[in-house]
């Protein structure tokens, strides 16, 4: 192959957006001019699950995991300087998707842009919300036909846009299998494309089917990742063929761009994820029939909090060496033919394919959540349960843990911190814009808003109109949430104790033995106080809890410290754990320890678990947290024996 036949390297892209609107444009400025082709946005929780950055549950949220958009002029603020008719952005949003994109547009048409040249993406799934991440606001009907009223829109207005981007991503981060990655996203895609088909001319209809896309998750066994996508664009070319009869080739190609996994990246020697990043890259690159149309990498430091900008560019060097250095795009696909590559596709298929035709008698994706939900919690439990027996190997996690100190770390400990003025600053700024606004326009855009989603209609020119008077993201998701209701997804723990015996006979005798003395069953309480949804780590505390013999309440995602001590008191639990990875652990677990002491209950003692540094930890101490738990402490079995012992009145009158 000659040099001008060389691939175009897919797009490089950094997922990146914190503390302002602001501080997140001198980011983005920055990264393009380092050779970022394209900009993929992270929200904040707030954004993500529309609250205003000064709503009771956005407290202690705002700028921490993403930028918080409230409103037009934070995105103007967003994009300044940078020409969006030019770019190509992806926008990891998905309730509150048709809003940010509106935003979005409002924004490129003041810069001069025409809707019909704008590039990008929305991300827009909602089922992968209720399965793994968590920020879903209504209810699975209502959010598959706000997903429809996105695509639809797009089809006729916004052609370039990929209108929703089936998400795998978190469905490998919450344990699911190749296989069940594989059906779950497809399955997903099936019900959007079957939500879609009535709305859109059958001569249309395949051009609506290109413009699907999908975003990837590539984990640490490369090889069977490599395999999966082969898989996914094979079954997609399948579904897109046998059921939608897309005769051309073009509108069937699995178009996917893919960020790696972050799950298996480790607190413990934490330099050791730069390789584990480089060969889950490999994954998605090396096969030409496969290859990711976008990449976007984790920084070696995920694991312990926010990447600065030095650490984003080390990952964003990492692609261009690969795609610049290398001669990997100078040859045909690598793995065609190979017997072993062929037999793993294959298996990977027909796997995926009995998950799928399973999910299809169920009626599909939306109907079978629930479903979906617990295998994934199932699924995530066997895997915890392989790096506690050392099935599964982890360097550095449970084999060779003995290191020398990372010099990466420097005096700020490794990662970026967001101020906490930030917030105080960014709730000024929204109370200084509603202050500023046309409040009967506002009212007005509101009105046919919400006129529009009760009708069933497309709700993206409401919202567009909206986002041009002035409405903020808060109120907008209001209106859906009085049209469609809140929703509350499942949390995949079934009350009935598993079959699993395999080393928890001691703990089972301990938790009998202090609930005889305790006068009934050891009650543990579990919560997720804030907006934070990820939610892996709480469901397996739980089901771990559960098959120890403890009385578990878990009630999922969501919750304010209030309404955690109040069903701590109403329940009369014996010990309380809390569960935060989105960074806002320091005032959400001062405000439940305050709330705790006012009703009573300080006796009750409080653990908590997330990604926390080392000093805030010490700070929890101090506040009277029983004990911190980070990614490091991966064995289960010694969180069940600590809280056993916190409740053992034995114990506890002796100290």
């Amino acid at each position: 192959m000659t040099e001008t036949q060389k691939d175009r390297p897919w797009l490089f892209r950094t997922y990146s957006g914190h503390s302002t609107a602001q501080a997140s444009n001198a980011l983005y400025r920055s990264n393009l001019t380092k050779g970022q082709t394209g900009l993929s946005v992270a929200f904040d929780l707030p954004t993500q699950t529309g609250y205003d950055s000064d709503h009771v549950l956005a407290r202690g949220e705002v700028g921490k995991v993403g930028v918080p958009i409230s409103h037009l002029g934070d995105m103007r603020t967003l994009f300044d300087q940078i020409p969006l008719a030019d770019m190509n952005t992806s926008m990891t949003i998905n309730a509150t998707a048709p809003w940010l994109l509106a935003l979005y547009i409002a924004v490129a048409e003041e810069q001069g842009a025409d809707r019909k040249t704008l590039q990008g993406t929305v991300q827009n799934d909602l089922v992968k919300e209720y399965l793994s991440r968590g920020t879903y606001i209504c209810p699975p009907k209502p959010s598959l036909k706000m997903i429809a009223d996105v695509a639809e829109y797009c089809y006729r207005e916004v052609p370039k846009w990929n209108p929703m981007n089936v998400c795998s991503y978190h469905l490998q981060e919450a344990g699911a299998t190749p296989e069940q990655e594989l059906a779950y996203a497809l399955a997903t895609g099936i019900a959007v494309l079957d939500e879609l088909k009535p709305r859109v001319p059958a001569e249309d209809f395949p051009r609506v089917v290109g413009r699907i896309s999908f975003f990837v998750n590539a984990g640490i066994r490369f090889v069977t990742e490599m395999c999966k996508m082969r898989a996914f664009v094979d079954l997609w070319d399948e579904i897109c063929q046998d059921r939608y009869g897309v005769e051309d080739p073009k509108y069937r190609r699995f178009r996917y761009g893919v960020q790696v996994n972050s799950l298996g990246l480790t607190e413990q020697q934490p330099e050791n994820n730069v390789y584990r990043i480089l060969i889950e890259m490999l994954a998605v690159t090396l096969s030409k029939n496969a290859r990711a149309r976008a990449v976007q990498l984790p920084a070696w430091n995920e694991a312990l909090g926010l990447p600065r900008p030095w650490d984003q560019q080390w990952s964003l060097r990492m692609q261009q060496i690969m795609a610049y250095e290398t001669d990997l795009l100078e040859y045909d696909d690598l793995f065609d033919g190979n017997p072993a590559v062929d037999a793993k596709v294959a298996a990977l298929k027909d796997g995926a394919r009995a998950e799928l035709a399973n999910l299809d008698g169920m009626g599909g994706a939306v109907k079978a959540i629930d479903y979906m939900k617990s295998r994934l919690v199932d699924s995530n439990a066997e895997r915890f349960n392989r790096i506690e027996t050392k099935e599964t190997i982890v360097v550095g996690v449970n084999a060779w843990t003995q290191a020398e100190p990372s010099p990466l770390m420097g005096e700020d400990g490794g990662i970026m911190t967001v101020d906490p003025a930030v917030e105080a600053e960014q709730i000024a700024r929204i109370e200084s814009w509603r202050a500023e606004r046309d409040d009967a326009a506002v009212q007005s855009a509101l009105a046919t808003l919400r006129e529009a989603a009760t009708n069933g209609d497309n709700i993206m020119p409401a919202s567009i109109a909206a986002a041009r008077a002035g409405v903020t993201t808060g109120e907008w998701a209001a209106q859906m949430r009085a049209v469609h209701g809140e929703y509350r997804g499942p949390t995949g723990v079934a009350s009935s104790p598993s079959n699993r015996t395999e080393g928890l006979d001691d703990i089972r005798n301990a938790v009998d033995a202090v609930s005889d003395k305790l006068g009934r069953r050891l009650k543990f309480i579990i919560g997720k106080p804030g907006l934070d949804g990820h939610s892996n780590g709480a469901e397996q505390i739980a089901v771990r809890a559960r098959d120890c013999g403890m009385d578990i309440s878990y009630e999922g995602i969501r919750l304010t410290p209030a309404e955690i001590v109040t069903r701590a008191g109403e329940e009369d639990a014996h010990v309380i754990g809390l569960s935060i990875l989105s960074g806002s652990h320091m005032p959400l677990v001062e405000e439940t320890m305050t709330r705790l002491h006012a009703a009573g209950l300080s006796h009750l003692p409080v653990v908590v678990g997330g990604i926390i540094p080392e000093e805030d930890a010490n700070r929890l101490r101090a506040l009277g947290v029983a004990r911190v738990y980070t990614p490091k402490d991966f064995e289960l079995n010694t969180i069940m024996t600590d809280v056993v012992a916190l409740v053992d009145p034995t114990t506890v009158a002796a100290q």
